[in-house]
């Protein structure tokens, strides 16, 4: 999906509607930040909120996920595209969420695997100190390629508001988590709740 084309198009209808980002928010009912975001390319509205999004600008899902408007002959070539947009996206969300796991696998276990060789007997301290220097950064750097892997696997969606959003680096460690979802605290109403990972923004 083309975000800044698709945002640059919200912004050209709403216009066209003769409606703020304040106002047009406030028909969907959220904030005028949202509304901003979309239409700076940073992404897309939830599923939830395209129909009402595309009722209130006079639009298809179709045109929305295109970002033009589309003649007949275009409108199914167009909704094949975006079917196939999604499918990919989720492909290759899930992709990442199964190479973060085997990353994180590998670390844990090289990791284990070097503290244990470091517990041997007759070996010299410089060796064992290096073993587990080793080990530490193993582990570490492992365990942060997961976490980037896995941020970038689609967003979180809040269980208040629905906003779809991408947490920080230091939001995502910090927060407590079963295997799908994660305590977060929402950018859009500031709700801290256990947010459910979507695999499509």
């Amino acid at each position: 999906m083309d975000q800044i084309k698709i945002g640059k198009f919200i912004a050209q209808t709403r216009k066209e509607q003769s409606l703020t980002q304040r106002r047009l928010a406030d028909i969907l009912g959220i904030s005028d930040k949202t509304v901003s975001k979309w239409e700076c390319g940073n992404g897309l509205p939830e599923v939830s909120l395209m129909l009402p999004l595309c009722e209130v600008l006079h639009i298809s899902v179709n045109e929305l996920l295109s970002g033009q408007r589309l003649t007949a002959s275009e409108y199914k070539t167009r909704a094949e595209e975006n079917m196939m947009n999604l499918m990919r996206e989720r492909v290759e969300s899930r992709k990442k969420i199964i190479l973060s796991g085997i990353v994180l696998f590998l670390t844990i276990l090289s990791g284990v695997t070097l503290i244990l060789l470091a517990g041997a007997p007759e070996m010299d301290v410089w060796v064992r100190a290096v073993l587990i220097a080793i080990s530490a950064v193993v582990i570490v750097g492992g365990i942060g390629v997961a976490v980037v892997l896995d941020i970038g696997a689609g967003t979180y969606e809040c269980s208040k508001c629905g906003e779809r959003f991408v947490p920080t680096t230091a939001a995502y460690i910090a927060g407590p988590h079963t295997l799908t979802k994660r305590k977060l605290k929402c950018p859009h109403c500031g709700v801290v709740s256990y947010c459910k990972k979507r695999l499509t923004h």
